[in-house]
């Protein structure tokens, strides 16, 4: 029996139930594996003080351990104190995490420190790992690596914690790369790819009616993510608006929501505009099938979920070069790599808008990309690191310090 403790501060819970999706279906994955059992712990940060009441008050009254869609989910709290750049994030993590661990090891004598998330995550887990002789993987998936890997309070800690972990995996090779380039051991970073449920996203028979069925009408692009500025979903409006009789739909919800209507009132394009706001994620195969093209601009990413659900619905993609993108559009079929600006996205989203590919065609292009080829290759890498057994190297001890 495998036993793994995934470590995790990106995941969902009832107040965010789309947060970390991905990371709870591939720990589900992983918990219906043969001869695996898994324990989740996936810590919420505060605030110190009054503030955690005043900004997080419905985190606040989250369970401490609860059965998760069947995963035994525990949920500590930890200071995340707000203006120092995550300095103390992963040591305030690691003190939060001792007591529950120390408790959870006495019935549960976890193989193998399971990090989803690159920070706090990472740094906490190789602390841990040394504590109770375990060994660790650490996943990389986007801005653990862009933005804490290179942000000045904390890149020292990612850098350390990818050379202190048993093992590494990277959500594409691209991203594999970009840890590569900021000195992590390549030789230890195995790609993982993540999956899309294939039963759930699939083409629909009839994508005007299916459209007619959610209110639209097309043509029709969609935009998937959060409204941040890293996603683009502005430079996606600003093709879109270019382009006569053509809506969008953004789905999402974020900071900025209110700058992005803004921007349509001042194009005129306030009536070919649908914010759908915060989209259940069940709901989503039926607008991903109704679009003709998925347009999602990022600034940076590592192997994004909403290009997967895309294609399996048969709907094509328009998105930036960014991350693991030319592994995923590795055919004019699968949708168009283009530049991240307006013109580039207005020219690509008209050319499959006026040729479409056949859905099915397009549906192939994600077929390689399947949940349960995500379980296989996480067990036989835990079970790995488990062979092997703890590298018998110094690691550090920066979380644990502080």
């Amino acid at each position: 029996m495998l036993r793994v403790l995934t470590l995790s501060t990106l995941f969902p819970d009832a107040t965010r139930p789309n947060f970390g999706i991905f990371v709870e279906r591939q720990t589900r994955g992983l918990a219906t594996a043969e001869d695996v059992e898994v324990r989740v712990v996936a810590p919420i940060g505060l605030p110190p003080g009054p503030l955690a009441l005043i900004q997080h008050a419905d985190k606040l009254t989250l369970p401490l351990h609860e059965i998760w869609h069947g995963l035994h989910v525990h949920r500590p709290r930890f200071s995340s104190i707000p203006g120092v750049g995550g300095r103390w994030h992963a040591h305030h993590l690691v003190r939060a995490l001792i007591p529950l661990l120390d408790d959870i090891r006495s019935d549960f004598a976890f193989d193998v420190i399971d990090a989803s998330f690159f920070f706090p995550d990472g740094p906490a887990a190789v602390a841990l790992g040394e504590r109770y002789g375990v060994p660790v993987s650490i996943k990389a998936r986007g801005a653990d690596i862009h933005y804490w890997g290179t942000s000045g309070p904390t890149a020292a800690q990612v850098i350390a914690a990818s050379h202190g972990a048993d093992g590494l995996l990277a959500v594409s090779a691209a991203m594999r790369t970009d840890m590569a380039t900021l000195g992590m051991p390549a030789e230890r970073i195995r790609v993982h790819h993540t999956g899309v449920d294939l039963a759930r996203f699939r083409p629909v028979a009839d994508r005007p009616a299916a459209r007619a069925a959610l209110g639209l009408a097309g043509p029709l692009v969609l935009s998937l993510g959060a409204l941040i500025p890293r996603k683009g979903h502005d430079l996606v409006l600003r093709a879109v608006a270019a382009l006569p009789g053509v809506a969008l739909a953004i789905a999402g919800e974020g900071p900025e929501r209110a700058r992005l209507v803004a921007l349509a009132d001042e194009l005129g394009f306030a009536d070919r505009l649908h914010m759908l706001g915060n989209v259940p994620h069940g709901d989503l195969p039926a607008i991903c099938a109704a679009a003709d093209v998925m347009a999602l601009a990022s600034a940076s990413e590592g192997l994004a979920n909403a290009w997967l659900e895309a294609l399996a619905c048969g709907t094509p993609i328009v998105i930036s070069d960014a991350g693991g993108a030319r592994e995923v559009v590795a055919s004019r079929t699968a949708g168009r790599i283009v530049n991240r600006d307006p013109a580039s996205f207005a020219a690509a989203i008209a050319d499959l808008l006026a040729a479409p590919p056949d859905p099915e065609a397009v549906r192939t292009t994600a077929l390689a990309f399947t949940w349960e080829a995500n379980t296989a290759a996480l067990v036989d890498h835990l079970r790995g690191l488990v062979r092997h057994g703890r590298r018998r190297t110094i690691r550090t001890r920066q979380a644990s310090r502080g």
